[in-house]
């Protein structure tokens, strides 16, 4: 009965050893993750609200390019001595059609503001993007390394079964003491414990993957190595922050606020109106029953106007300004941070590989310990659960370092 305990054990170092090769072949999913970004850009609400907004500024834009700032003014005029009760028969019709003009530079500074509008929103939709691609990069990670963990969990607890199992043989014939036993069945039931932890960090995180990309099957990230980075010719250490939709946004939200002073500046009057006119008379003996003319209507400037114009253009311009170098700040710090972050997890997986061996040599050197009646099976039982917990370790660096390579490749643009 101890050959067949000693038997089942070396199962636990064969799934630990080899875990790591089977792993990828396991969970390599058909889907790259490209073909993730653009599954789940279809289905983005904020993108659904984003091009509305490109459409109506172009509308806005093919609106300004018009002849007149306005649509015309109809005017109409009667006058008869009947309300006053004089009843001499004086009566006159006016009518007129008149149009606003455009001020000096007012049409094209129009147009241009109205095109600045419409290029912001269309780099806003690449930032949208790319929050979007970060995000399923996120839960794609989080669902990796759930499914991972579960998998190594219920593994691990198949294989606990059958010693458990052989030692509850030799307990009863006598062979082993009952303290065998209840160490494995406290292994046992941590095992059980470890596995239903598992199943619901994979429920929870397999969540958050749905509803950013509409299905449960996770992208394929292990595309993104560092083979990938040479062949892309990549450095996370100069990354450029002009590359970054959110600098690109906020330097257009300038250009539209300095087109939008430009425009204020032109419009330092209401418009000017021309026009034609006709003129009726039907009285009695009238020698001018009919005129026509033009008409021209001038107002004049007024600070009034122009002040508070000006200076709302101008604080939406020193606004706009404050949020560029913000935002500029704020992706040189991020890109710090992308770079520093995969130098991490790079020094990270490599140390947790050097821990998966050693932790699996010293759960072999325990099994031939324990084969020896050198050790007892508790101690063999930890130095297995260590390693297990060391291959545990492993799978959160590697899928870390994956993540972290794939996020420069978003900085740099290339998967926008």
């Amino acid at each position: 009965m101890l050959a067949t305990i000693r038997s089942f054990v070396p199962c636990l170092v064969m799934i630990l050893s080899w875990q790591l090769l089977l792993q990828g072949r396991l969970h390599a999913a058909p889907l790259t993750f490209e073909q993730a970004v653009e599954l789940a850009w279809k289905i983005d609400p904020v993108r659904l609200n984003l091009l509305t907004n490109r459409q109506s500024a172009n509308a806005r834009a093919k609106a300004a390019d018009s002849l007149f700032p306005g649509g015309p003014v109809v005017t109409g005029d009667y006058y008869s001595d009947h309300f006053v009760g004089s009843r001499q028969g004086y009566a006159t019709w006016q009518g007129g059609l008149s149009v606003p003009l455009w001020l000096p530079g007012q049409s094209e500074a129009t147009v241009r503001v109205a095109e600045a509008e419409s290029a912001t929103v269309h780099e806003r939709l690449d930032v949208e993007h790319m929050s979007l691609s970060v995000r399923l990069l996120d839960a794609t990670g989080a669902v990796v390394v759930a499914r991972r963990k579960q998998e190594s969990a219920r593994r691990l607890l198949n294989a606990i079964k059958q010693i458990a199992g052989s030692v509850a043989d030799m307990v009863k014939s006598g062979e082993a003491p009952s303290t065998d036993k209840d160490a494995i069945e406290a292994e046992l039931a941590n095992a059980k414990s470890e596995l239903d932890v598992a199943i619901e960090q994979t429920s929870v995180t397999l969540a958050s993957l749905v509803e950013i990309l509409g299905r449960t099957d996770a992208p394929n990230i292990s595309s993104f190595d560092a083979a990938a980075l040479r062949k892309a010719k990549l450095d996370p250490a100069r990354l450029d922050p002009d590359n970054d939709p959110r600098v690109r946004a906020a330097h257009m939200a300038v250009m539209a606020a300095r087109e939008g002073m430009h425009l204020a500046q032109k419009s330092f009057m209401p418009n000017p109106q021309i026009g034609v006119a006709a003129i009726r008379d039907i009285q009695f003996g009238s020698p001018w029953d009919t005129r026509t003319g033009v008409t021209l209507t001038l107002p004049l400037p007024s600070d009034a106007q122009n002040v508070p114009l000006l200076a709302e253009a101008r604080n939406k311009l020193s606004a706009a300004e404050s949020e560029e170098s913000l935002a500029r700040r704020m992706v040189r710090v991020e890109l710090t941070q992308v770079s520093a972050r995969l130098k991490a997890a790079t020094a990270t997986l490599t140390n947790a590989k050097t821990s998966v061996d050693a932790l699996n040599r010293r759960a072999a050197d325990f099994e031939k310990a324990w084969k020896a009646k050198e050790t007892s099976l508790i101690e063999t039982l930890r130095a297995y659960q260590g390693a297990y917990a060391a291959m545990l370790t492993h799978d959160q660096a590697e899928t870390a370092w994956h993540v972290a390579i794939a996020r420069v490749f978003i900085a740099s643009g290339h998967l926008q």
